[in-house]
């Protein structure tokens, strides 16, 4: 559902991405790891065709992200770490809005069901997003890709700054849409919540994919021990 095939990213002399080779498939949830400056957002803004490859390719569904945004894009949902909704509006008016823009006009019943999956309390359906901490905000962007029917999420840093139990139900939230069968692509520097909900893991460092795990196969102390490697390999670089 997810691809990138040698794709690279240069801005003049810097390499942002090199040669990125990389799949999700409907119900996979892979994280990528790394340092700021790694190569993370600059993956996620390349699918999401927010920028231009220098070459190689990305695509989502089998179809080039470049030669076919509209349709590539009526495929995705995004999570950015700040998630950008109107915070004069209530949740229901958000998520009617930005459904309605994907096509999806639904009745007001079918919205709170959405909201109610994403774990949004009931009284807050109608309160004004400006009220909202940054965990509520995240429930109404998981509300959207599921009014959306996405399948791919691309997420970048969604978990940064939240507490634990937000972290947490989170988490949850994602594997709830892996079992939907949407394949999720997680930039995040969080190696624990990493190991909790991804089925593959990469770590990157100076614009490369240098290691790839299934989940299941390492633990959360040989994760941390490959990342803290990955991360010296930069600094012996430098």
């Amino acid at each position: 559902m997810i691809r990138t095939t040698d794709l690279t990213k240069k801005y003049d002399q810097l390499v942002a991405l090199n040669n990125l080779n990389l799949s999700v498939d409907p119900g996979e949830i892979y994280c990528l790891l790394g340092a700021n400056g790694a190569g993370k957002t600059t993956t996620i803004n390349l699918l999401l065709g927010f920028i231009s490859p220098s070459s190689g390719s990305a695509s989502i569904g089998g179809m080039d992200v470049f030669e076919n945004q509209k349709a590539t894009k009526s495929l995705l949902a995004y999570i950015p770490e700040n998630l950008m909704l109107y915070p004069s509006l209530t949740a229901l008016e958000n998520l009617d809005y930005f459904s309605g823009i994907a096509g999806r006009k639904l009745p007001k019943s079918r919205l709170e069901l959405y909201l109610n999956e994403a774990g949004l309390q009931g009284e807050a359906f109608d309160q004004r997003i400006s009220t909202f901490s940054k965990g509520m905000r995240q429930k109404v962007g998981i509300a959207i890709a599921l009014a959306k029917e996405a399948k791919a999420l691309l997420l970048d840093e969604p978990t940064s700054g939240l507490d634990p139990k937000a972290s947490n139900e989170f988490g949850q939230l994602l594997q709830k849409l892996r079992e939907k069968g949407v394949a999720t692509l997680m930039a995040t520097h969080d190696l624990f919540r990493a190991k909790e909900v991804a089925t593959h893991i990469g770590i990157m460092n100076g614009g490369q994919l240098k290691q790839e795990f299934a989940a299941n196969d390492i633990s959360l102390s040989k994760l941390e021990q490959a990342y803290l490697e990955t991360m010296d390999y930069k600094e012996e670089l430098s």
